[in-house]
């Protein structure tokens, strides 16, 4: 039997748990809302930021890496407007899937599986499943790069460590939310800080990057760069992520109490997504003050651009490159394991151990280290096949979020839904065409 079937109409609608409809009226003890807000408003905010964290190393990981680099040595700056505008989707499409979670209790594929007939759910879960394998190839081979070009440690052999990795930093999550949330969020200001000492050595023009603010496109090569560089950054596993990361995480007894918490969530993406973008955007402008010359703008691979980072700038900032890039493979690739754990508990309500997950979903990436393929280039192959999983993972969040029966008063604002659909659109439109270019030139 589904769980909606058993679950009061009321409580769907207003998001309160069965838990909270039973909870005995004006007990006189304090909510957890209430106890967390008497620590004081900013011990309170510090408690209240994560989630977002943890969706927002999604948005840094290595594929961002090889997206922002190829763009920027292929074209400049030209580019830099899509990672400003990948960047502002992710944040309005990150924080309708926090906003799901915190309404109503449930995540985004709980709610696909009691909303949607089975044949869609299941669907649904397959697409998620190779949306996961894409995104840990992109993971594996960037850590497995990282070790590589830190340690010189073979890249077969550095992926298989990179597992090992990322088993640890699962250990934490097992043992509860906020040692998983700090690990992450550690590892994604050794990413920030990398990137900002990066641009702060390397000083890329300021009037460049602002005309690369302004949208435009250089032939089909640069459109297939920016499908990249979107499935880089606007992720379909952590769509469905956010949502379980928020859900109950702080018991809510009124929808008043759901607002306030809404509030803080909104600052968490703010905040989280800000410096993810950031990162992105001195990725591709260092990249395209370095490499985007008539020697260089051929540049395809993450160790040659690490090689002449060291040629150009000096041993530091290939040093601080390549520890990025080992944080960014080895704590995405943890996020992507929990993501996968969550979207088939979700759309089919199974769960099997961490460990088999982190097997299965390896798998691909260490076939291609196996086969010693050209990691870079499957890295972007990979983004590529993650933003066709965008809008299949925003069509159910978009009209789920804009029900009032599933929202309660925390459904979408008309302009929050067009804004929404508008992004769907838009990433969907891109994908059309890029297939159209590939046909048309091939």
């Amino acid at each position: 039997m589904r769980e909606a079937s058993v679950r009061p109409a009321s409580v769907v609608a207003t998001g309160a748990t069965a838990t909270d409809a039973s909870a005995p009226p004006n007990s006189g003890a304090p909510g957890a809302l209430e106890q967390l807000l008497a620590k004081g408003r900013l011990r309170a905010t510090l408690s209240m930021l994560g989630p977002a964290f943890i969706a927002s190393i999604a948005y840094v990981d290595p594929g961002n890496f090889a997206t922002n680099m190829q763009g920027g040595a292929a074209y400049g700056y030209l580019l830099l407007w899509v990672v400003l505008a990948a960047n502002l989707m992710a944040m309005l499409i990150q924080y309708l899937s926090a906003k799901l979670g915190i309404a109503t209790d449930r995540s985004l594929p709980e709610l696909v599986r009691e909303r949607y007939p089975r044949a869609v759910t299941r669907a649904m879960w397959v697409q998620a499943e190779v949306m996961a394998m894409s995104t840990d190839i992109a993971e594996f081979l960037g850590a497995a790069l990282g070790l590589n070009l830190l340690f010189g440690v073979p890249m077969l052999p550095a992926g298989l460590i990179t597992g090992v990795i990322a088993f640890a930093i699962l250990g934490l999550q097992m043992r509860g939310h906020r040692g998983f949330e700090l690990a992450v969020t550690a590892l994604l200001g050794i990413v920030f800080a990398g990137f900002l000492f990066e641009t702060l050595r390397i000083g890329p023009s300021v009037h460049e990057s602002l005309r690369g603010l302004l949208p435009g496109f250089n032939g089909a090569g640069s459109l297939y760069l920016a499908v990249g560089i979107i499935g880089a950054t606007v992720m379909p596993h952590v769509i469905y992520l956010h949502s379980e990361l928020t859900k109950g995480r702080v018991p809510c007894s009124d929808d008043a109490e759901r607002r306030q918490v809404l509030r803080f969530e909104r600052l968490d993406v703010i905040i989280a997504l800000g410096l993810a973008g950031l990162a992105n955007m001195a990725m591709l402008a260092v990249a395209a003050k370095l490499f985007h010359t008539p020697a260089l703008s051929g540049l395809n691979t993450i160790q040659q651009a690490h090689q002449e980072l060291g040629h150009l700038v000096g041993g530091t900032a290939a040093l601080a490159f390549a520890v990025a890039l080992l944080a960014s493979g080895t704590s995405s690739s943890s996020v992507g394991t929990y993501a996968g754990q969550v979207v088939m508990a979700g759309f089919i309500n199974i769960r099997i151990p961490v460990s088999l997950r982190r097997a299965l979903t390896m798998s691909p990436a260490i076939a291609v280290l196996a086969a010693g393929l050209n990691p870079t280039s499957a890295l972007v192959l990979s983004q590529v096949v993650l933003s066709f999983g965008i809008p299949l993972a925003l069509v159910p969040l978009v009209t789920l979020t804009s029900r009032r029966d599933v929202m309660g008063v925390h459904v979408n604002h008309r302009l929050t839904t067009v804004l929404a659909w508008t992004c769907a659109i838009v990433i969907t439109a891109l994908n059309g065409f890029l297939i159209y270019q590939q046909f048309a030139t091939s």
